[in-house]
């Protein structure tokens, strides 16, 4: 068995910051990239950003410059540093990781059970 596991979400004012963790954990070999997502209230989940093993970042249009993502490979762990937070990024954050599970297996997707972030004055 493989778990995400996230915490760090709230309740924040605009313009505040938030920092979301995410441990993997269970019967990992490799932990390959691993990223954060969210969800709002009707509408689709949108990639938020996403790291490599090799510390390769990517990031939405609409929060780059804002947010930081960045990992911990010894401890399975990948947080995400959300600062100047707007209204708009309220929504439910996931966490997801692409895990190898022994040497020979492909990496397979998971998801975390989502932390809520609600940015409002």
């Amino acid at each position: 068995q493989v778990q995400l596991v996230e915490s760090g979400g709230g309740l924040v004012q605009p313009g505040g910051s938030l920092r979301l963790s995410c441990s993997a954990s269970g019967s990992i070999f490799s932990v390959n990239a691993m990223g954060w997502y969210r969800q709002a209230p009707g509408k689709e989940r949108e990639l938020v950003a996403s790291i490599t093993s090799g510390g390769s970042r990517n990031y939405a249009d609409s929060v780059r410059g804002r947010f930081t993502i960045f990992r911990d490979n010894a401890k399975n762990l990948v947080y995400l540093q959300m600062n100047s937070l707007k209204p708009e990024d309220t929504a439910a954050y996931y966490c997801n990781a692409a895990i190898r599970r022994s040497v020979v297996a492909a990496p397979l997707q998971y998801w975390g059970q989502g932390t809520q972030v609600t940015v409002s004055s």
